[in-house]
């Protein structure tokens, strides 16, 4: 028995250890906290040489040919691909008084282009397969997902507008298949950096000048700085993302947290690391956003459709370059280094869907739950709410007044469709888009006022730039003064409490004066006495 015991505790207990922390311990490298398994696996890492597969020297014509082939070394790849948020564009949520619904790309609804459904043969440029142009997509057949997007290291690879998702023919998918790899920032920047249109058009702090910035820009990803590309931070796990973005999704799971690297007390300052506890990380890294190019923050569609004395489209942009009035859109507002507006954020979030009744104006196509009394009580945030930076992104867009909800609009097709970019005609587009979704349109249109919120998590300053004590502690227009459900010390005054201080503090000196004088007094009477 006492063998047993000695063969336990002097091998298989030390094993478990090691185990234990290869797995979990944190540890620092170059400075920067990291997991001891995430060592282990960059030593572990092989690269492959693709150029030298027989298999791959051929004349592709198709994108579907090569994920074929790619399948073949690549097997059951697949079968996790199709089980992720990129691939289906829903996920099952739950939302406050809706229960669990699916949410995502497919059927939620933005303040900028607003939609995807009857869009998809433009809109699915974005997506990771090939022909998912209506309804018919089958998102079933392995040979419709599309390797390329994500794995091309080449550089050249690229997906033609208005195709549903198919590679431009200019692409030479033989080089492209023999130079594949990991994704690198320009894959994931090629959709999330352009999406509603153009370059940082939606989040403010994701644009194509992060593909090569300084680290004054982003600490993060700077090439003077750490040089991280996304998948350094959003680990990668049988193909699914860790990360999720609030304006297609609701609940706080599977998130990034600035912790997982930088531990839950970062600061050699016990006072700044107490602020963590109510204060996202973010809210003082990153003291402005759109730090290079401009990012929209206000879309009109109300007076879309106007044409030139010619009956052609119109477009007008700034002196930046932006467009500021398009036929096919309606009018914008950019600007450049944006300070965030600050909202209480406990990690969970609801969506106004399109068979939701409108119930507030300005309509919050997707609002963000948190308030300074939320401590952590909440079960499906599990987590107090904290000070949050957010890009507020307000919009004018088309709703059906009668039957009260918004509208989805069909915007691109060929003329005589009813498509908007196409036939300019708001009644026909809201006709052809609600059809689309066998939901009900009364036939009038008008146009009501929304709001869309983008938390903010890219372009860290450098910490020699975030924000200061005197940024938030102050009387007058410090970043937080729009959240006035709390006391801030510096910031906040109570009349009572204000003349209460100075009632004792002139009592404290009379007191003094009093206690001086007797001393004084009472000192001359001692030695006349003697």
């Amino acid at each position: 028995m006492r063998n047993v015991l000695a063969t336990i505790l002097g091998f298989i207990l030390p094993l478990i250890i090691i185990v234990l922390i290869q797995y979990y311990n944190v540890l620092e490298v170059d400075g920067i906290p990291v997991r001891a398994s995430e060592i282990m696996d960059e030593e572990l890492e092989v690269s492959v040489d693709h150029s030298m597969f027989e298999i791959l020297n051929q004349d592709f014509k198709s994108g579907p040919e090569v994920t074929a082939v790619c399948l073949t070394c690549h097997n059951k790849r697949h079968e996790e691909i199709m089980q992720t948020s990129h691939w289906k564009w829903e996920r099952e949520e739950e939302l406050e008084g809706k229960g669990i619904v699916p949410l995502g790309k497919k059927n939620i609804l933005n303040n900028f282009c607003i939609g995807t459904s009857s869009n998809e043969q433009t809109c699915t440029r974005c997506h990771i397969g090939y022909g998912w142009s209506d309804k018919t997509f089958n998102f079933s057949e392995p040979t419709n997902i599309d390797c390329l997007v994500c794995h091309d290291n080449s550089g050249t690879y690229k997906k033609k507008k208005g195709a549903a998702g198919h590679v431009d023919e200019s692409v030479s998918l033989q080089y492209v298949a023999k130079n594949v790899g990991s994704p690198g920032r320009e894959n994931c920047g090629v959709c999330h950096f352009w999406g509603g249109g153009g370059n940082n058009v939606k989040h403010g702090d994701l644009e194509k000048s992060m593909l090569d910035c300084s680290r004054e820009v982003d600490v993060h990803m700077g090439i003077d700085g750490e040089d991280m590309s996304c998948v350094d931070c959003h680990i990668t796990k049988n193909h699914e993302m860790q990360g999720k973005l609030y304006a297609i999704s609701s609940e706080n799971k599977d998130r990034m947290n600035c912790e997982e690297c930088h531990t839950a007390a970062p600061h050699a300052d016990d006072v700044l690391d107490d602020h963590i506890l109510r204060v996202a990380c973010q809210t003082c890294h990153i003291p402005i956003y759109a730090k290079v190019n401009s990012t929209k923050m206000i879309w009109d569609w109300s007076n879309a459709g106007e044409l030139d004395e010619d009956g052609h489209a119109k477009h007008e942009s700034d002196e930046d370059g932006n467009h500021k009035y398009m036929s096919i859109k309606g009018t914008f507002v950019w600007d450049d280094h944006v300070i965030p507006e600050y909202y209480w954020f406990n990690g969970i979030a609801n969506h106004q869907l399109i068979t939701d009744k409108i119930d507030t104006i300005p309509v919050q196509m997707n609002s963000l739950d948190g308030c300074y009394t939320d401590k952590g009580d909440c079960q499906k945030s599990g987590s107090p709410a904290k000070i949050w930076p957010i890009k507020v992104h307000r919009g004018k867009q088309p709703y059906d007044p009668v039957n009260n909800n918004l509208l989805q609009l069909k915007t691109y097709g060929e003329k005589g469709t009813g498509a908007f970019w196409s036939d300019f005609d708001f009644n026909a587009s809201a006709q052809a888009g609600m059809d689309y979704l066998s939901l009900d349109y009364s036939g009038e249109l008008d146009f009501v006022e929304t709001e869309m919120y983008w938390p903010l998590n890219h372009q860290v300053s450098p910490k020699e730039q975030s924000l200061q004590c005197i940024d938030c502690h102050t009387r007058n227009g410090g970043r937080l003064a729009s959240l006035n459900d709390f006391y801030l010390p510096g910031r906040d005054s109570n009349d009572y409490v204000e003349w209460g201080g100075i009632l004792f503090i002139i009592l404290a000196f009379l007191g003094s004066a009093v206690h001086a004088s007797c001393r004084i007094v009472f000192r001359k009477n001692c030695k006349y006495n003697n």
